[in-house]
């Protein structure tokens, strides 16, 4: 299993509502890919510029792929990652 939680942080205010809707037509594309065991996507209620995705894939290769992909390719990388701050965090599940 391959996890990573990635925070990321709207540069400008006014584009909140955009990237919220961009991260959730990524999630719905992104739990249809093979190899996702979950994928999900928060909005802070503490810092609303915040957002936070949760990704299990059932392999690191699994998530590559995902890199290739319409969700990550036609949606997040030209529509979110240009007005956000990226913060990855590849992480190990404690508990199943």
């Amino acid at each position: 299993m391959f996890c990573i939680n990635v925070w990321l942080t709207v540069k400008d205010p006014q584009h909140v509502t955009e990237i919220a809707e961009h991260l959730a037509e990524a999630c719905r594309l992104s739990r249809a890919e093979p190899g996702c065991v979950r994928f999900d996507v928060f909005h802070s209620e503490a810092d609303t510029n915040r957002f936070l995705l949760c990704e299990r894939w059932e392999s690191k290769q699994a998530w590559e792929s995902h890199r290739l992909e319409k969700a990550f390719t036609q949606i997040y990388q030209p529509k979110v990652l240009p007005l956000v701050d990226r913060e990855p965090h590849p992480s190990k599940l404690l508990v199943e």
